[in-house]
């Protein structure tokens, strides 16, 4: 009997540990779940992880073609969807240096409008293959330029009416000097045209629209204002008749040729790019000037205006001479300075424009 009454109260005392055990064990459980739930309110709510939507992007091939002769000039690679026009300008200059960008016009059609800067690929493009059509725009800037000069010169020269005083004009014969400077006015501007259709380079930084007006601006209205001096009925000869007309004469078409002569040593292509070399004399004369000046075309250019001015011996012609002498100047040592930095070994002892002196 002890013993069975002593097992029975070993085994009460087992029952009651092991439910003291498993009360710690279930309030140690809320503990840590009470833990765990808080952390989790504490962190926020659970940020869903983007989704990479991997898009394929569609590039477009430019094929540019000459807008006169339709010929094949470049084409314009790996074009995508948001470029724009300038973009194509951009790629278009890298694939030919001659043509900057303010110069280049793109077309979808020949003759049709000019593509402004802005709009984009996609929204032109029928196909992966887009042709635009190219046009030099520097070029038209420069021959409106040029075109009119001559054009308002020969109204005046004309005498046509509404100008002048029919009856005067009428009366007073013409002074041999206006007709000769008719023609060397002509010779210059006609030389101007035929040099930017077929031998100039035109420059970088050309704004067309910009250009054009300023240019127009200032090459018709001089015009205007000489012509209207020289071919008026009251116009008075020079000083020393005949002699000094011919002497100027003579003088500005020897400018004259020697412009031309340095204008195609210029356009060739050793002279021109990034990898140009500095021009040399050879065995035209009129490429001797090389040896003292390193801008020739101004020195010629600033000489035949000289000479128009003695030859007419008139204000207006005086002024003109003398304000494009100071923008010739300022563009000669602009150009000077550039060349001092390729051509070092070449340049010593050259000045700009004027030998010796400027």
């Amino acid at each position: 009997m002890f013993k069975r009454h002593k097992s029975l109260a070993s085994e009460r005392k087992r029952e009651i540990f092991s439910r003291g055990a498993t009360r710690s064990i279930l309030k140690n459980d809320l503990r840590n779940f009470h833990c765990l739930s808080h952390f989790v309110l504490s962190a926020g709510p659970l940020k869903s992880i983007p989704v990479v939507k991997h898009s394929k992007t569609t590039h477009f091939e430019i094929e540019v073609l000459d807008a006169q002769t339709r010929k094949q000039i470049c084409i314009v690679d790996k074009v995508i969807q948001t470029s724009t026009i300038h973009d194509v300008k951009q790629k278009f200059h890298k694939a030919c240096p001659k043509w900057y960008p303010s110069r280049v016009g793109l077309q979808l059609e020949r003759g049709g409008p000019f593509l402004k800067d802005y709009i984009t690929i996609q929204s032109i493009a029928t196909s992966s293959i887009v042709t635009l059509y190219f046009t030099d725009l520097g070029q038209q800037v420069f021959l409106a330029e040029y075109t009119g000069p001559l054009l308002i010169y020969l109204l005046f020269y004309l005498r046509i009416p509404y100008i002048y005083d029919m009856k005067e004009s009428s009366r007073r014969l013409r002074h041999p000097v206006v007709h000769v400077a008719c023609f060397c006015h002509c010779i210059h501007y006609i030389r101007y045209l035929l040099e930017t259709l077929f031998v100039h380079k035109v420059s970088a930084g050309h704004t067309p629209l910009k250009n054009l007006i300023k240019g127009c601006a200032f090459y018709w209205g001089f015009t205007s204002w000489i012509a209207y001096y020289i071919n008026h009925p009251q116009y008075t000869p020079p000083s020393f008749g005949n002699r000094q007309v011919t002497i100027s004469a003579i003088n500005f078409l020897i400018c004259e040729a020697g412009n031309h002569f340095i204008n195609v040593i210029l356009s060739h292509p050793n002279h021109t790019g990034v990898n140009a070399c500095f021009p040399s004399p050879n065995y035209n004369p009129f490429t001797w000037m090389f040896f003292l000046v390193s801008c020739p075309n101004y020195t010629y250019e600033i000489g035949s205006w000289i000479s128009f001015t003695v030859m007419t011996q008139t204000l207006p012609v005086g002024i003109f001479t003398l304000l494009m002498s100071i923008q010739m100047s300022l563009w000669a040592q602009k150009k000077h300075k550039i060349y001092l930095k390729k051509f070092n070994s070449y340049m010593h002892r050259k000045s700009a424009m004027i030998p010796f002196i400027l």
